[in-house]
């Protein structure tokens, strides 16, 4: 069965800093016409960092769009160019001051595969130096260790509701079950 559908036009409705929103005409399957509108994302990273004693490093920081603090993993948003992979070390280092080592790729993430052609590219590592934060000046963030095993149970207690923490927490908690990091 074919499900692909033929985009016919765009139009523009904002172009920002971070986003550009749009809606384009299509074509379905079946011949008809349809709109679907976009968030254009240039994507994002984001990494579980484990200390040799298997705690996690995670950040609480105000989320304006939730209007609450949020415990999240370490994550930030690709500039123009960069390299996911690179750019997941960077954020690491400057939102929590960590160095890491023994990186493992845990997959892409579509968060909201509806409306967004965002991608978030996910690891997971083993700390293995730590420095001093270097955060950007509209940055206000607090750095929050908690064990592996207590991490886990907050996902599965819906207490750590950002899907791409409890992405990075489920799948870095299997790979150190089977011994893999």
């Amino acid at each position: 069965m074919n499900l692909r559908e033929e985009k016919v036009s765009s139009t523009y409705y904002y172009k920002g800093k971070i986003i550009n929103m749009k809606v384009d005409d299509v074509r379905l399957p079946n011949g008809e016409l349809a709109k679907r509108e976009e968030v254009e994302h240039p994507g994002g990273c984001s990494i579980a960092a484990l200390t040799e004693n298997n705690e996690l490093f995670f950040v609480r920081q105000f989320r304006y769009a939730y209007d609450e603090e949020v415990l999240e993993l370490p994550a930030g948003k690709l500039e123009k160019g960069e390299d996911p992979f690179e750019a997941m070390k960077r954020e690491l280092r400057e939102e929590t001051g960590c160095l890491a080592e023994e990186f493992v790729s845990l997959g892409t993430a579509y968060p909201t595969p509806g409306y967004t052609n965002e991608l978030l590219r996910i690891w997971a590592c083993r700390v293995s130096d730590h420095t001093a934060q270097d955060l950007d000046s509209d940055e206000f963030l607090e750095v929050v260790r908690i064990p592996l095993d207590k991490a886990v149970e907050m996902v599965m207690n819906n207490e750590l509701p950002d899907a791409k923490t409890q992405i990075g927490i489920l799948k870095t908690a299997l790979l150190v079950k089977e011994g893999k990091l």
